[in-house]
């Protein structure tokens, strides 16, 4: 559900579930006749299965509604402090069925430390989702007027016109794995 300043919203589905989806059913289409039918229902099992777990995973917190606003949040800190970013993997989408010429499907782990800070970054052109593995982390969101913490087990959906930035006020580091899709030109250590 998106809210009038189209910042915050709910999925059923996460978006990096779908295209796991397509991806699974167009590889199958690419097999002999003879192990096509085979390999899309093995396919199709681990991506129900990955649907199942996508189903799961609580959404993360969220702004009140009474706190919303365009603008509640300015732009907070421009350097990061305290985390690793480990891409884990990328996939080039020009020569993937969504022919998205210029942009990668990418999958990181970052670690933010206690204090730690991931500066202050749009999602414009970058939607991203981000799952808390361990620990919390405080998101400043530039259309809440209060800061949002997400717990380990949440996923935060990034997209549209967000802007934002993230803190680590715990005693523990916070472990995150973000996908996201990324134009080529793009920050390659950006949450």
């Amino acid at each position: 559900m998106k809210t009038k300043d189209n910042q915050t919203f709910r999925v059923s589905t996460p978006p990096a579930i779908l295209m796991l989806m397509l991806h699974l059913i167009a590889a199958a289409e690419t097999e002999d006749d003879d192990h096509a039918v085979s390999a899309l229902m093995r396919r199709g099992l681990m991506a129900g299965s990955a649907l199942l777990l996508a189903a799961s995973v609580a959404q993360a917190g969220e702004c009140p509604k009474d706190k919303m606003m365009a603008g509640a949040t300015k732009p907070g800190a421009t350097m990061p402090k305290g985390v690793s970013d480990t891409v884990l993997g990328s996939i080039d989408l020009a020569g993937e069925m969504v022919k998205a010429d210029g942009y990668k499907f990418r999958l990181r782990r970052l670690v933010v430390d206690p204090g730690g800070v991931v500066p202050w970054h749009e999602h414009k052109e970058r939607p991203a989702l981000i799952y808390i593995v361990s620990g919390q982390i405080t998101e400043y969101r530039s259309s809440c007027a209060v800061p949002i913490v997400h717990k380990a087990g949440e996923l935060a959906v990034e997209s549209g016109d967000l802007a934002h930035w993230w803190k680590n006020n715990s005693k523990k580091p916070a472990v995150l794995i973000s996908s996201d899709i990324l134009h080529d030109g793009g920050d390659a250590k950006m949450m």
